[in-house]
């Protein structure tokens, strides 16, 4: 299977070259995991089961004192949010957002499943057409918030099990630009999808961004996969 960006148009150096991948079959769900599914994951007590976590994970989520996704708290019996439209009620069936490459991970054991590869995402996904919960998409203006009912693209990157690596074959590029992705290829994670925060013009299937492990800020949710039988 080749990899990495198709064709003609703009693309970011850490997008190619294109390259073989040999992929194992493969199941990846048609949805992001939502709120509801977090909420029993947090219920079964899955923040405190060291054995769900990386033992790297689990000490971060124990030295920051993680119990929920970052900007929650629980008001009079309710899951309540801080969003990019103010407090609100944490919305049961939109994609989880802003938990960490360790949360999504621990997740993904007690789900029973794990997270996909990035070839596995974009191997999935390439030839469905980019529309969804983004920035820009004529049926989601103004939300700036993960939605309900979506499936492929937009409403939250989704982390994968991939490190932030160069691609065989790839050189940093002369002169500035080669300061930027080669320099950044080190202890960070590949995310998929893009956000409701995120440009439709700017997504590709073959679109990578990178993020520490432990970083919850950015619009950071997850989608299961697992090995097919």
């Amino acid at each position: 299977m080749r990899l990495a960006m198709r064709g003609g148009g703009f693309a970011y150096d850490c997008e190619g070259p294109r390259h073989r991948v040999w992929l194992d079959p493969f199941e990846i769900a048609d949805r992001p995991v939502t709120n509801r599914e977090w909420i029993a994951f947090m219920e079964d007590g899955g923040y405190s089961d060291a054995r769900l976590w990386l033992m790297e994970g689990h000490a971060v989520a124990q030295r920051e004192a993680w119990a929920h996704p970052l900007y929650w708290w629980q008001q009079d019996g309710t899951w309540w949010t801080f969003s990019l439209r103010g407090p609100q009620p944490v919305a049961l069936d939109a994609p989880v957002v802003h938990v960490s490459y360790y949360e999504a991970e621990a997740f993904a054991r007690w789900a029973g499943g794990r997270l996909p590869t990035e070839a596995e995402h974009e191997v999935a996904f390439r030839d469905v057409p980019i529309n969804g919960n983004l920035m820009g998409d004529a049926d989601a203006i103004g939300a700036l918030r993960p939605l309900p009912g979506n499936g492929i693209w937009g409403d939250v990157w989704e982390w994968t099990a991939s490190d932030f690596a160069p691609y065989p074959g790839f050189r940093p590029p002369e002169g500035a630009l080669g300061e930027y992705n080669g320099k950044f290829m080190v202890n960070q994670r590949v995310l998929r999808g893009g956000s409701c925060a995120t440009p439709k013009q700017q997504l590709r299937p073959s679109y990578r961004t990178f993020f520490y492990p432990h970083q919850r800020w950015q619009m950071m949710g997850l989608r299961l996969a697992r090995d097919a039988s």
